[in-house]
């Protein structure tokens, strides 16, 4: 790995729908980045991925 190559680490977080927009901008806040939101296992509250830089 380059000292320039960044390094990632990664959070899944399940979503409640009637407070999505909350969620997500609290960890925003904290330098998550939304990547994807999909349905979660149980087919009911979905799940969003985020990422945010690795720190050293």
């Amino acid at each position: 790995m380059t000292a320039s190559q960044t390094r990632w680490e990664y959070a899944t977080i399940p979503l409640i729908i009637h407070n999505t927009k909350g969620i997500l901008d609290q960890w925003g806040d904290e330098g998550w980045e939304l990547v994807t939101v999909l349905p979660g296992p149980d087919g009911n509250a979905p799940v969003a991925y985020l990422k945010r830089p690795k720190a050293d």
